[in-house]
């Protein structure tokens, strides 16, 4: 049967008795991002004028990001494609670690929430940077004032849907294959004490689930940041410029 108490990151180094703990998640997780890092400054060394070689590489991943943004955020906008492109890169890896036969961190509620936060503060960060405390408030209270309280608990319920989101789908994948990898031993127990079945059969779902499924996840989660951030930037100022 499935232990689900294993279904949680394992506790990978405990300190002070206990009380400072270090998950797999967050082992995995700073681990991606030493990765991301050093391939980022690895990347963009020795650049030229004439591109070459791994500056190649680096200008089309570049281009891209910035196009990615652009495209959905305005020109105007681009200046937000390094933190796209770092959460896109971050989500996409962490998430399809179970290739490497390593449970994905964003299974992990703490990481999907402390992105979904980052997310959240950015975005009402520059809201009132673009708006302005009053502008932002006037946006928060159109086209009535009783719409305040809708609005505030939409902005409220923001993070908490990309936290859910993402951790869902990704931790339910992690259950699927599990729980298909115990069937297919119990099914391999019925012929032999080798559990063939468990080394087969399971290559489509780690194709969907740990390809597939993490690309997916990892769009709708920056496309959501770029559209609610787009949108709160916009507010009840540019509305008014335009019908003037």
């Amino acid at each position: 049967m499935v232990n689900y108490d294993e279904l949680g990151p394992r506790i990978i180094l405990a300190f002070a008795d206990g009380k400072i703990q270090i998950t797999e998640s967050t082992l995995f997780g700073i681990l991606v991002a030493a990765v991301l890092a050093v391939l980022g400054i690895w990347l963009g060394s020795g650049l030229k004028t004439v591109p070459k070689g791994k500056q190649v590489v680096a200008e089309t991943i570049v281009g891209w990001i910035y196009k990615y943004t652009s495209d959905n955020m305005g020109k105007e906008n681009e200046h937000f494609a390094p933190y796209i492109g770092t959460i896109f890169s971050f989500i996409l890896i962490g998430s399809s670690l179970g290739l490497l036969g390593v449970r994905p961190i964003t299974a992990d509620l703490n990481v999907t929430a402390a992105l979904a936060v980052m997310t959240f503060f950015l975005i009402q960060a520059n809201a009132i940077k673009k708006l302005g405390v009053r502008g932002r408030l006037a946006e928060m209270c159109d086209p009535y004032p009783f719409m305040f309280p809708l609005k505030l608990l939409e902005e409220v319920t923001l993070p908490v849907s990309l936290t859910l989101r993402l951790f869902g789908n990704i931790l339910g994948g992690v259950i699927v294959v599990d729980l298909w990898m115990y069937l297919m031993e119990y099914l391999s127990g019925l012929l032999t004490d080798v559990p063939f079945l468990r080394a087969v059969t399971v290559l489509p779902l780690n194709g969907f689930f740990d390809m597939f499924e993490p690309a997916i996840q990892t769009y709708i989660f920056s496309m959501l940041t770029m559209v609610f951030l787009t949108n709160a930037m916009a507010g009840v100022s540019s509305k008014v410029k335009k019908e003037k």
